[in-house]
């Protein structure tokens, strides 16, 4: 699957993107693209006194999208520099709205080829979502998810690189409720945009346990490449 060089995953909160981003990562040696990582450095490093980051910085702890503008413009500012190193990208939550993905996605198809992007949605209900979310945590070190799923209960220490693990400023009831509703009003509909502009989309079921969802991503990651390459080969003999 050499010819897989963007995996766009999209899904609600707790759907596991970035779990299901690190495995994907780990499994054909791409970047874990995470825009959460990026806004929170943005963050980290703005300067004392900015009173627009500190207003997009209450809209992010909220649940809320910050400005669509900057992100946008933060986003491809990053995928310039992946793409200048000829590095491929799994991204666990970009693009979030349908502006940023008529920014981003041009940009991709001309580094890396429409057909060679890849659109994963992981559907998993609102209940599901709210339950996962209520006890999420992240590593200190990596951000590696710490999901809310029997084998982690009572983990202290991330298991991939030893560091604390923490609870991150998004993951609370009220927050969650309000990231949900924000998901079904700005960021699935991105969905569609993506689909009328010839993408194909693989849906898949993540109320699963972790490995079962990760293989059905696999599986139709290989169905869909190999599909592609035949849509190719019948566009070259046509």
């Amino acid at each position: 699957m050499n010819k897989i060089s963007v995996i766009v995953l999209v899904g609600p909160p707790g759907a596991g993107k970035g779990t299901q981003a690190d495995l994907l990562s780990e499994d054909f040696g791409f970047i874990h693209f995470e825009t959460s990582k990026i806004i929170e450095e943005k963050f980290n490093n703005a300067r004392t006194g900015d009173l627009e980051m500190a207003n997009q910085y209450e809209m992010f702890k909220s649940g809320k999208l910050n400005d669509p503008k900057l992100v946008r413009a933060w986003v491809i500012e990053e995928i310039e520099k992946i793409g200048k190193e000829k590095k491929n990208i799994v991204f666990s939550s970009s693009p979030r709205t349908i502006f940023e993905a008529e920014g981003e996605m041009p940009l991709l198809e001309s580094i890396y080829g429409k057909e060679n992007i890849f659109t994963v949605n992981i559907e998993v209900s609102e209940e599901e979502s709210m339950k996962r979310n209520s006890n999420r945590r992240i590593c200190k070190a990596s951000r590696h998810p710490i999901p809310n799923f029997p084998e982690f209960v009572g983990i202290k220490v991330c298991p991939k690189d030893g560091s604390e693990v923490v609870t991150r400023v998004l993951d609370n009831p009220e927050t969650i409720k309000v990231r949900y509703a924000t998901y079904l009003e700005e960021t699935k509909p991105v969905l569609d945009f993506l689909k009328e502009r010839g993408y194909k989309i693989i849906g898949i079921n993540g109320d699963q346990p972790i490995k079962a969802v990760h293989d059905d991503i696999m599986n139709e990651l290989h169905e869909k490449h190999a599909s592609n390459h035949e849509d190719l080969l019948d566009n070259l003999n046509g």
